[in-house]
């Protein structure tokens, strides 16, 4: 099967060179889908040095946010698995093979990384708590047993994908597909990750924590 890398990239000049080399090494036949979503920095520049026959890169004039990015790389995804991977260095590409290694085999269409089914996640303790209640809310009202919803590593089949209709712009829109999978029928299968938390950068306020639950309530609702 053919995997899809899409990776949603805003200002991420100190990082996506490193980010692109650990991807191509991952040992899949696949594509790189790289949405560069209106960057003000140097990362533009870098990404039209890294193009290439693996590479794709879609340029974005203003920045739309995550939600935007990855729906846009998912309409030019070709691959039969579709993942997504953040370009801040916090998780490791390498072990993509592994989250994919249960659909290959037939035993699930949707995988997620969980950053918290390892011993030891470091992550501080305000991140840790929004993260632990929204995947509590997340399992309350879609009877499932996640242990990370807010998770960058989704994983899924390209058919799963064209069964669920995707809107949000902004960070609600890992609710969103979470919500709308779940609506669906489709169990979540969850694999262990490693999580190397970067000690600053782009981080999700909480006003996106709150419109995360009400977007939740909103996909049960409806």
């Amino acid at each position: 099967m053919k995997l899809s890398i899409v990776i949603p990239v805003y200002n991420e000049e100190s990082t996506i060179k490193t980010l692109l080399d650990k991807v191509r090494e991952v040992p899949l036949e696949k594509e790189i889908i790289v949405v560069n979503d209106g960057s003000t920095d140097k990362t533009g520049k870098i990404l039209e040095k890294e193009k290439d026959n693996i590479i794709k890169v879609i340029n974005c004039e203003k920045n739309g946010g995550k939600g935007t990015a990855v729906r846009l790389g998912y309409q030019y995804a070709t691959g039969d698995i579709i993942v997504i991977q953040d370009a801040d260095l916090e998780l490791n590409p390498m072990e993509i093979p592994e989250l994919i290694h249960p659909i290959i085999e037939g035993n699930a269409k949707v995988v997620y990384g969980s950053r918290f089914l390892k011993r030891h996640t470091k992550m501080p303790f305000l991140n840790l708590f929004a993260n632990k209640f929204l995947v509590f809310v997340t399992n309350i009202l879609y009877s499932s047993s996640l242990s990370d919803m807010e998770t960058c590593y989704k994983v899924l089949k390209k058919d799963v994908l064209k069964t669920i209709k995707l809107t949000s712009q902004r960070f609600d829109f890992e609710p969103e597909i979470t919500a709308k999978i779940l609506r669906k029928g489709y169990k979540i299968h969850e694999l262990p990750i490693t999580y190397h938390p970067r000690t600053h950068g782009k981080k999700i306020g909480y006003k996106d924590g709150i419109k995360a639950v009400l977007t939740l309530i909103k996909y049960r609702l409806y």
